[in-house]
């Protein structure tokens, strides 16, 4: 007897850009995509890395080595300011759009917990719910300079009727260790908020599909020199149509197949149906939590959990 396909899980992928420095503005924005996520008939909906805080791309907050500036103190004050706390009314205010909608989202936030600022990636429930959340564990490069790093504390993978959720945050999708810590944990979509947007990306979140037998979501911003203030020092220049992340967002399933994007030079949502049934087929020859690995010779150790700053 053969048994018949399971039904499908449409997801969405935002392809766009908060409000830069206006919160209020971006949570406004947020709604309206989640409503069209919901429109096309989406069960998840992947956001952008920094989505809600915004990604002060080009920015060098006034910091050198050895001294730091009146000015980049200041806009690191406003960052602050339009940063989130988890939880908090801006978290409820995303859980009341889910609920309304029907969807299980998962969004990158800047998250503020006292005077540190970190990249995260929050889940939430159809039912509004705050799940989990996942500090990105380094930032990158420069990122340093604003974000605090995470710990073991906050590294879910969440069962939901649209799958085992998991997100890594931008250049975490390059870390060997992260990467396995999350197929041991059952991963089956993976989630990978962003803001890399080289033509290289899309053969990372190949990889890890085909590696960990997964669907790949990652969402992308795509963001103009309009989004952000006009007092903004921005080293690109003022012409508010030019281009400062250029998208790259994609949809990619267990066998490494895109079925959809990579999108660049717009702002879009990206659409498609998932067969969940597709991780067991592609764990018939390579399942690496399981009959691919190899425990005796290799043992992966997580922790400590230290938890997040009260």
């Amino acid at each position: 007897m053969v048994t018949p396909p399971a039904a499908l899980t449409r997801v969405a992928v935002v392809q766009a850009a908060p409000v830069a420095f206006d919160t209020g503005a971006t949570l406004d924005r947020l709604d309206d995509l989640l409503a069209g996520a919901a429109a096309a008939g989406a069960r998840l909906v992947v956001l952008p890395e920094a989505f809600v805080g915004g990604y002060p791309k080009g920015s060098d907050f006034g910091a050198r080595v050895g001294t730091r500036s009146d000015a980049g103190r200041e806009w690191f004050r406003r960052y602050h300011a339009g940063a989130i706390d988890v939880p908090g009314p801006a978290v409820a205010r995303i859980g009341a759009a889910a609920r309304a909608h029907g969807l299980f989202v998962v969004c990158g936030v800047v998250e503020r917990d006292g005077g540190t600022l970190y990249c995260t990636a929050l889940f939430i429930g159809d039912d509004g719910a705050l799940l989990a959340r996942h500090r990105k564990l380094v930032p990158t490069g420069v990122e340093r300079l604003i974000w605090g790093r995470g710990d073991g504390s906050t590294l879910p993978v969440v069962d939901t009727p649209a799958g085992a959720l998991a997100a890594a945050i931008c250049w975490e999708n390059y870390v060997p260790l992260y990467r396995a810590a999350l197929y041991e944990r059952g991963v089956t979509v993976w989630c990978a908020p962003t803001v890399d947007d080289r033509d290289v990306w899309i053969a990372t979140m190949r990889h890890i599909a085909v590696e960990g037998r997964c669907f790949v979501l990652s969402a992308c911003q795509f963001a103009t020199r309009a989004d952000y203030p006009a007092d903004y020092a921005c080293p690109q220049g003022d012409d508010p149509a030019t281009v400062l992340i250029r998208g790259g967002s994609c949809v990619v399933d267990p066998f490494g197949d895109v079925l959809a994007g990579p999108l660049y030079g717009r702002a879009d949502l990206l659409v498609a149906d998932l067969d969940l049934d597709q991780v067991v087929r592609g764990r018939f020859d390579l399942d690496v939590r399981g009959h691919s690995a190899r425990p005796d010779l290799f043992r992966l150790h997580v922790g400590p959990s230290h938890g997040p700053a009260s």
